[in-house]
This record gives structure tokens, sequence and C-alpha cells, in this order.
């Protein structure tokens, strides 16, 4: 296993298709299926369900994902130290809302403490209805937050990356044993429905659209108390794979199944002000993410 077949394995999972895996990559096509099929082989899984729309992670694919994205991040980190830091100084108020804090910023933050040392970074938590105001007023700067849920006039978005959204089950449920699962079979479950951050409003309207309505049987706030009451088969979700973890607080198995028909995925990305001109500090953060999410990285 090499560096490329890493590279070439996130490139092909963070795009969905080999063609733009290859376009991002400038590359061709064929040395990005040859580099996932040698992974494959070294690993001896399959990572990808090759579907007519393009690639999907297969569950080993998933948890592999992270794995090679730690290694490629902390290799690109050590790359970042030996390059120096860097002399561009300021302070940033940057909102986020409280999936992006939970499960996303933190450890870009980190990163970003090291390689721009005097810029200091404010974080505030806040709904998207609050960054939309206060970016229109000037009162932030940016925000780290879910783009697909931002539509306001005046205000651009750069999406960094999309996730998937799976149905989530307990450990050794049906729906594990027969591939894709219908909305109309899914409604049949009880059903955790999560609030933050306009998730119901964002399910119900693939629901609505399919002509299919969840069973609901708790609304919360709560990640992890959905979490906790899936794996504990209380009921079934459909949440996205920024957000899974395969255990819940108490240790048992949580499993994901993939719908049969397409979910929207949950984008995050950064949000600012078309009225106002970037600041260096500001020019620096977006070009942290943007190289982090949608350059071609570490040329081995």
């Amino acid at each position: 296993m090499n560096f490329k077949h890493l590279k070439y394995f996130v490139a092909t999972a963070e795009t969905g298709q080999v063609s733009r895996a290859a376009k991002l990559l400038s590359i061709s096509q064929s040395s990005v299926t040859g580099s996932v099929r040698e992974l494959e082989a070294i690993l001896g899984v399959t990572l990808f369900e090759r579907r007519a729309q393009g690639m999907e992670l297969t569950k080993a694919g998933r948890e592999f994902l992270q794995v090679a994205r730690d290694i490629l991040e902390k290799v690109d980190a050590a790359h970042q130290i030996e390059r120096g830091t860097s002399d561009i100084a300021g302070t940033l108020t940057v909102a986020a809302s409280y999936t992006v804090i939970g499960y996303f910023l933190p450890y870009h933050l980190g990163r970003l403490a090291q390689l721009y040392p005097r810029i200091d970074i404010r974080i505030v938590e806040l709904n998207r209805q609050s960054i939309e105001e206060q970016l229109l007023r000037g009162q932030i700067d940016m925000a780290v937050a879910l783009t697909s849920n931002i539509h306001r006039e005046g205000i651009e978005t750069v999406t960094l990356l999309k996730s998937p959204r799976r149905v989530w089950v307990p450990a050794g449920h049906a729906f594990c044993d027969g591939g894709e699962v219908s909305l109309n079979r899914i409604a049949k479950e009880p059903y955790v429905m999560l609030t933050v951050d306009e998730a119901a409003h964002s399910s119900m309207k693939y629901w609505n659209r399919h002509n299919a309505h969840p069973n609901i049987k708790l609304r919360t706030s709560s990640v992890e108390a959905v979490r906790s009451l899936v794996a504990n088969g209380q009921g079934v979700t459909i949440l996205s794979d920024m957000v899974y973890r395969p255990w819940s607080l108490e240790g048992r198995r949580i499993e994901t199944v993939s719908t049969d028909v397409e979910v929207p995925t949950m984008d995050v990305g950064l949000a600012f002000s078309r009225a106002i001109a970037l600041t260096p500090a500001m020019k620096a953060l977006k070009s942290y993410f943007t190289s982090a999410f949608l350059s071609p990285k570490l040329q081995f």
C-alpha cells in the first residue's frame, strides 16, 4: 500500500465518481480505477459498490475512509510544519452551527492554530437563521455551516464536504440482510427524528417527495440520544455519515444501510457575505479549507 492508493481512494470516495476524482487529481480515469482495485486486493475487501450513478462506499469502505483521511492528514501536517507558519495576523469571528462544532470543526481549529498562530479565531455557535442575519449585518466575519441549508441572497457559500445520509439501525436488524431499503419499509419502523440544525425539516423534504411518512416515536435535538435509542432497538433514523459512529455510549453497535431512493447529502462548507472584501485573515481561512477539501494534495 502506498500514498497514491490512499489519495486516489479518498478522492473517489469524496467525489462519488471515478471521472470526477480523475479530474480533481489531473490523472487518467484508468489510473484511479486501477489504484482502487489494487487497494481492494491489498486489503481483501470491497471498498465500493459500482452503480450507474457512481461509486458508493461499502460498509468496509466507509470505515477505511476515516483511516485513510487520518493518514493523509498527518502526513500533510508534517509537511506544513516543515514549511513553517504564516505571519498573517488578525481576529476572526467565525460562526458555526451545532453539528459543525461537534463533528467537523475541532480538528481543523487545531490545524489552523498551528499554521496561523497570529490569527485569533473566535467561534460562536449560532443556528442557520442567525448565521445568515449576522453575516449580512457584518456582525460575524465568516461561518462554517451546513451550506445545504443556506439559500439567502447576498451570502456566498463554498461547499467542502458532501456527507451521504443513510439509515441507522441496531446491530442484527432485518435491514442489514437485504441491501438497499425503501422509505416505505422504513416507515413501518419506529422512527427517531433529530431536530437540531433543521434536521427534521430537511428529512421531511425527501419523505414528502416520495409520498412516504415516518412513524415518529420521538423527536430530540441530541445526536447522542438518537444514537443510544437506535442502538438499543427503540427505533431507526436517517442521518449523515459525518455524525455516524458505530457505537453508542452504552457500547452497543449501530449499523448503516443505504436507501433505494436518492436522499440529499448533508453539505458542510464556508459562508460569507458578498458585500464585504475578504481580509488577509479571512482569505487564509478560506484558503486552508479549500486546499484541505477541494485541491489535490500530497503529490507522491
